[in-house]
Formats: structure tokens, C-alpha cells, sequence
């Protein structure tokens, strides 16, 4: 599973406050311009992947500097317990992950507001993948290799069509979340995790 959007609805607003620290980040540390932050930060993110290696390659940054930084947003007052995605999640027998391109902790930090952190047997952040982020193939096969799992016997959930294309290629099964029926490279299409069970019982099947 992808965490920021995926786990909680992107209407939640967490991820734009995130945004707002990356723009506060390039301003503070990089001497970014404000007029430019926010199209530095889309910049950067369309050229490297991530606004994160952007940073690293052009201005030295820090890595766990950025993250703590980026990821210092009120995500309790944000989030709330989703118990119906609890049931749903403890109904699914097979192995769960996270695979994001954020960090442990804010990882950590999300799954307990929404009362799901002991649910997910790993975490797999940017600085496990060696900062290659999705949708690098790389970053996949890395964390296919670590769990020691069949690609063809695994799943990704994620909000973002284009991290989702490279799990296809390498023959996982790829849920979208959020998005639009027809998207290349999604297998399924939810609006929301509620309908994850049915799918996963069909595939099982």
C-alpha cells in the first residue's frame, strides 16, 4: 500500500499542508524565491521524481533534514481512526506493506492517527530504496526482493496512475485509488479502500 492519499482521502487536506512545508523548506533553506517555491517544488518533482532529489542534486540538502521538516504538519488533528478500513484490513489474510516515498516516522505518525499501525508488517521508505523513489522500477524490485515475493502474487495500492504503470510491467496486480476507470496501468479502480476486500477476494479466487 502507498500511505499519503491512499490510507487516508487526499480530501483530508494532510498532503497539501505538506506541500506548504516543502515550499516553506525551499524558501528556508534552499533561497528559493517565494514567488518561485511552489513552481520549483512541481519543478523539481517532474524533473527528478521527487521534489526531495531535486534538493539533494542542486542544493546538497539533507535528506533526514528535509524529511523531519516536511513531515512536521498536525496529522492527529488531521486524522481520525478508520475503523471500517481496520475490519477490512484484518480481513485480508496475505502479508500488508507500506510503500511510500515519505519517511518511517511520518509513516509511523499516519497509520497510528488512523488506528492502523499495527497492521503492516513492513515500511518501505525513500532511504530504504536508497532514495530511488516510485516510479523508478528499481524502488519495486528492491522491495519485491526484500519481502522475498512473487510480483505476479502481489498487489500495489496507490492514488497516483504513473507509480502504478512500473508494478504493472513487472506483473503485480494494481489497484488506483481515487481515480478514473480506464487508467493505464490501473488492474481496478476504487473510490475509496471500502471496496478492497471484493477484489482481492475475486483474485484469491
Amino acid at each position: 500500500f502507498d500511505l499519503d492519499n491512499t490510507m487516508y482521502p487526499a480530501s483530508s487536506g494532510l498532503f497539501a499542508l505538506i506541500d506548504e512545508r516543502i515550499n516553506l523548506y525551499l524558501q528556508e533553506h534552499a533561497g528559493i524565491d517565494p514567488e518561485r517555491a511552489d513552481f520549483t517544488r512541481r519543478d523539481y518533482f517532474h524533473r527528478y521524481g521527487l521534489t526531495l532529489l531535486g534538493l539533494m542534486k542542486e542544493h546538497g540538502t539533507d535528506p533526514a533534514h528535509y524529511l523531519e521538516y516536511v513531515h512536521r504538519v498536525p496529522v492527529e488533528e488531521v486524522l481520525a481512526p478508520r475503523r471500517e478500513l481496520r475490519r477490512i484490513l484484518l480481513s485480508i489474510e496475505a502479508p500488508k506493506s507500506i510503500f511510500t516515498n515519505g519517511s518511517q516516522e511520518h509513516s509511523r505518525t499516519v497509520l497510528r492517527a488512523l488506528g492502523l499501525e499495527d497492521l503492516f508488517g513492513e515500511i518501505f521508505d525513500i532511504a530504504d530504496g536508497d532514495f530511488i523513489p516510485k516510479p523508478d522500477p528499481r524502488a519495486y524490485r528492491a522491495v519485491l526482493d526484500r519481502l522475498g515475493a512473487d510480483a505476479s502474487r502481489s498487489v500495489l495500492v496507490e492514488d497516483l496512475p504513473q507509480n502504478l504503470v512500473p508494478a504493472r510491467d513487472l506483473g503485480m496486480t494494481t489497484i488506483l485509488v481515487g481515480g478514473e476507470a480506464g487508467t493505464p496501468g490501473a488492474d481496478y479502480v476504487l473510490a475509496g479502500l471500502e471496496g478492497l476486500a471484493d477484489i482481492l477476494e475475486e483474485l484469491e479466487n
